[in-house]
């Protein structure tokens, strides 16, 4: 057993979350799930972040002030995550005192540290963004990410020096084994940016009152990144809580849009106040709408809520992990979604559960066979402990589509299996009683197994398949290696067929 900590990104709770939100959330639930399953001691963060120029823009605009605005948002983003099944560990606000207090100790032990000074900034920022850039990086002269004007600041504030951390991201951080920063694409992106130089970047602003002071100087704002960040620690209670103790560091989920404060300033600062950096930074591409990334900001975000209504949570979160290769960019359309339910689960893993157990339930009256003589279901066997071994690199990887279809080629395997074995014809000859036994035991096992392997990725779903092969202990009690390995379907259990896990859906609905 080891110990997993992984969390998502705060989110600003400028709007409501949209289906971006949601795919980084999904994918860090299913990460933490699986190690869940795996036994390992696990500990999964989410949250919301709620200072900054953005937010207080937001309450002005709905003439709140920011405090009732951010309060009022909190209850549209945890209905969410509660619906989509989220199963974090923990929610933190980042106006809650258990965020504000350790938050000003880190920023004062990098000033006491001498890591931070005063000095002027001068020069673009986007308030969207809430980020300083550089005259280099923006795209005739707007935001690369918002493709809106920016602001042009001069202001007075402290500064951390950044460029002192240069020689250890390059020389120990991004050359560690396994990679701090994945995929490789995003690796690479941030050496090319360290190996192009860093300059000192700014920890406070001085003219908004949004914010948390900066404890040496109530004047200032501790800007709203610097702070953000700290979120990851402070919600274990650092420095001295049990769980900063045993569970930093660990496993951040983000947007590749926010690569650089996680894997370049966060570390560094860390390793300046002498903390360990995150074990993993994991950047995920964006989910493109009509080739567009979705933004609240350009008021092109698609709420949850609108493809939960027509697919239910199950094929919500398997359609996007499924779908996109996690770490590339991915298109969503509904066309595609309809697509891949009606393939994948409905034809696919919903009709071999309903054949199997209908079969049971007529030719054994509901109960699990005793498999007989052991001819012609190697090939089903085979295939789960091929699967196996697959699914968990690819799982521990973080490449959920590929330990999907690792699980799906047990499906595919089994929907052959039983074509080829016709089990409605050997229910006819009495001398076939024993090889129809062995036959339908085969593809319950092997649904017993499918339940456990996507369970992390269907867990309302996989949960109502155990129920109806009639196991009594939870599924999520069970340590996934052993219990997915073939042969532990009990004889004599009694099924039931119940509901389609996944009644097809008409293109035109």
């Amino acid at each position: 057993m080891s110990d997993f900590y992984i969390t998502t990104p705060i989110y600003y709770v400028n709007d409501v979350p949209h289906i971006g939100h949601a795919y980084t959330t999904v994918a860090a639930d299913v990460a933490a799930r699986f190690h869940r399953l795996k036994g390992d001691r696990t500990h999964f963060l989410t949250g919301t972040d709620e200072h900054g120029q953005k937010v207080e823009q937001a309450a002005r605009e709905h003439s709140m002030d920011p405090r009732a605005w951010t309060d009022s948002m909190i209850e549209p983003w945890r209905k969410v995550w509660t619906r989509l099944q989220i199963s974090n560990d923990d929610f933190i606000r980042t106006t809650e005192d258990r965020h504000e207090g350790p938050a000003k100790a880190f920023l004062q032990h990098l000033y006491d540290s001498g890591e931070i000074y005063a000095g002027e900034y001068e020069g673009p920022y986007c308030v969207a963004c809430e980020q300083f850039y550089a005259e280099s990086e923006l795209i005739d002269g707007n935001c690369p990410i918002h493709g809106r004007p920016v602001e042009r600041l001069k202001e007075e504030n402290y500064f951390f020096r950044l460029s002192n951390q240069a020689d250890w991201l390059l020389g120990d951080y991004y050359a560690r084994t396994p990679p701090a920063v994945r995929p490789e694409a995003r690796l690479n992106e941030v050496i090319g940016h360290v190996r192009g130089g860093l300059q000192d970047i700014s920890v406070s602003r001085p003219s908004l009152e949004w914010g948390i002071p900066v404890p040496w100087d109530p004047k200032h704002v501790i800007y709203v990144w610097i702070e953000a960040l700290q979120n990851y620690i402070t919600a274990l209670g650092y420095p001295d809580g049990e769980l900063f103790k045993t569970f930093w560091p660990g496993t951040h989920l983000i947007g590749k849009d926010i690569l650089r404060f996680h894997a370049v300033i966060w570390p560094a600062m860390l390793h300046a106040a002498g903390e360990e950096p995150p074990r993993t930074v994991f950047a995920h591409g964006w989910l493109l709408v009509r080739g567009e990334k979705m933004s609240k900001t350009k008021l092109t975000g698609i709420h949850p809520d609108q493809l939960l209504d027509a697919f239910g949570v199950d094929a919500y979160r398997y359609y996007f992990l499924r779908e996109i290769a996690f770490g590339q960019d991915g298109n969503f359309s509904w066309e595609s979604m309809v697509a891949r339910y009606n393939a994948d689960l409905a034809n696919g893993l919903g009709n071999l559960a309903s054949r199997v157990l209908s079969m049971i339930v007529s030719y054994f009256d509901g109960v699990i066979p005793e498999p007989g003589p052991a001819a012609g279901q190697e090939g089903l066997e085979r295939s789960v402990s091929d699967a196996l071994p697959s699914y968990l690199e690819a799982m521990d990887a973080f490449a959920f589509h590929e330990a999907i279809d690792a699980a799906f080629g047990i499906v595919r395997e089994a929907n052959g299996f039983i074509v080829a074995a016709a089990p409605w014809k050997m229910a006819k000859d009495p001398a076939q009683r024993a090889q129809l036994g062995t036959v339908l035991w085969s593809a319950a096992e092997a649904l017993r197994v499918l339940a456990l392997l996507l369970w992390p990725v269907m867990p309302q779903a996989c949960e109502r398949l155990w129920a109806q092969l009639g196991i009594k202990d939870p599924l999520s009690g069970h340590l996934l290696e052993e219990a997915a390995s073939w042969g532990r379907l009990a004889p004599g259990t009694r099924v039931s067929k119940g509901e389609a896990l996944f009644p097809r859906i008409a293109d035109a609905e």
